[in-house]
């Protein structure tokens, strides 16, 4: 149920009566959290919507508006007080807010360049057309797959995923047998999911890139993520690559991004390894695997957002130092680790490492609860890699990844 407006007591206008830019945030959750953060350093004002007083955005926000982040009501009131809205996440229902974009204002990105990469079909299905390399695929209901057969040169295992809504190992299954695939054609609607043909790979990348209102793109460093369990364990920039597969990356969003006539900032995950840069998954947001850059760039990911969507001049986001280690610190289970006080307690003594806490209410075994970047001044890759893993396991050694005690 839709509730007032929430007030924070912010004035209308800066002390020089020049009016504020307001922006609108659907969600409320940590990168919502980051955005708020931003947006005070450019004197934007954000107003949230979401469904809880408590929730991390929530805390930090000029305003609320207190409502579920898929209450179209609430998000046309958010509208009526903002110069553009940004989404913190692409679960959202692009047909329902249509109207919105029609009668009251401003999505960023719009719902037309956001409406093929909400589906993890119509995603692939888009880069097949643009010609951009990604796994091989088949839509679960297509037929092409039965109870013992397999298009010819596919091997298990192979990957299924849902269409929508799936996000750290959640919406996913490998599948390591016909019984496994039979089994999966019985649990799930086959419209809704898709798999892929397994990759192998050396390494995995993520490059966040935006674009303006100008149609100018800008890329922040190719990023080496490494998960656990499907679960973002770390993030190391700039990659260890080639320059060659730094250019591919660019290209690939670049061609992406204004294909769609897209506006804001973007995500793409890379497998890279014998068949070159594949495209794993597009994100049209901010994401994990750019944390980094609030340190370790002159202008971050979500700074990138906010100039976007506020309209204000976009800088370049370049490296200011020569790398830096992003660690997620996920949720442990009770009995695991050192009491949470004290381990947020040894980050902060850390030489070097910025915490960033998101002010969830519970610690909960595997959620993300918040990130450490440590900066890298090593003047070549090895000796930042060295760097990178003495980091790792300071770090580790205080909070440890309780996906990987799981084994």
């Amino acid at each position: 149920m839709l509730n007032e407006l929430q007030m924070r007591g912010v004035s209308s206008a800066r002390g020089n009566n020049e009016p504020h830019s307001v922006v609108g945030v659907v969600g409320g959750g940590q990168l919502a959290q980051m955005l708020v953060e931003a947006a005070k350093n450019r004197e934007v004002d954000i107003v949230v919507q979401t469904e809880s007083f408590n929730d991390p955005a929530a805390l930090k926000a000029s305003r609320l508006v207190l409502a579920e982040t898929n209450d179209i009501s609430g998000t046309s009131k958010l509208m009526s007080d903002c110069c553009a809205v940004t989404f913190e996440n692409e679960w959202v229902n692009v047909d329902e807010l249509a109207d919105l974009e029609k009668e009251e204002g401003c999505f960023v990105p719009p719902l037309a360049a956001l409406e093929p990469l909400v589906d993890k079909v119509s995603q692939r299905q888009l880069l097949d057309v643009l010609g951009i390399p990604g796994p091989n695929w088949i839509h679960l209901c297509s037929n092409q797959l039965g109870s013992s057969k397999l298009p010819v040169g596919w091997n298990f295992p192979l990957m299924a995923k849902s269409a929508r809504g799936g996000y750290d190992g959640k919406g996913t299954r490998v599948i390591k047998n016909f019984d496994d695939l039979n089994q999966l054609f019985e649990d799930v609607d086959l419209n809704d999911w898709l798999i892929e043909e397994w990759v192998p790979y050396e390494m995995e990348l993520a490059l966040v890139a935006s674009r303006d209102l100008s149609g100018r793109v800008r890329a922040l460093p190719l990023a080496e993520t490494n998960q656990c369990k499907q679960v973002c364990d770390w993030v190391v920039a700039p990659a260890e690559v080639s320059h060659p597969v730094e250019v591919m990356a660019y290209n690939i969003a670049a061609s992406l991004l204004t294909e769609l006539n897209y506006v804001g900032v973007i995500a793409i995950e890379f497998f890279y390894g014998a068949k070159g840069l594949l495209v794993n998954e597009v994100a049209p947001r901010t994401h994990n695997s750019a944390h980094f850059s609030i340190e370790a760039c002159s202008s971050s990911q979500f700074d990138q957002q906010i100039c976007i969507a506020a309209g204000l001049p976009v800088p370049d986001p370049e490296l200011i130092v020569p790398g830096a280690l992003m660690v997620n610190l996920l949720g442990l289970p009770e009995g695991i680790g050192l009491p949470i006080e004290d381990r947020i307690s040894s980050l902060k003594k850390i030489d070097g490492a910025y915490l960033h806490w998101y002010e969830k209410e519970k610690e909960i075994p595997g959620r993300k609860l918040g990130h450490v970047t440590l900066l890298l001044f090593g003047n070549d890759a090895k000796t930042r890699r060295e760097e990178a893993r003495r980091g790792l396991e300071c770090i580790r050694s205080i909070w440890p990844n309780n996906l990987a005690l799981r084994g």
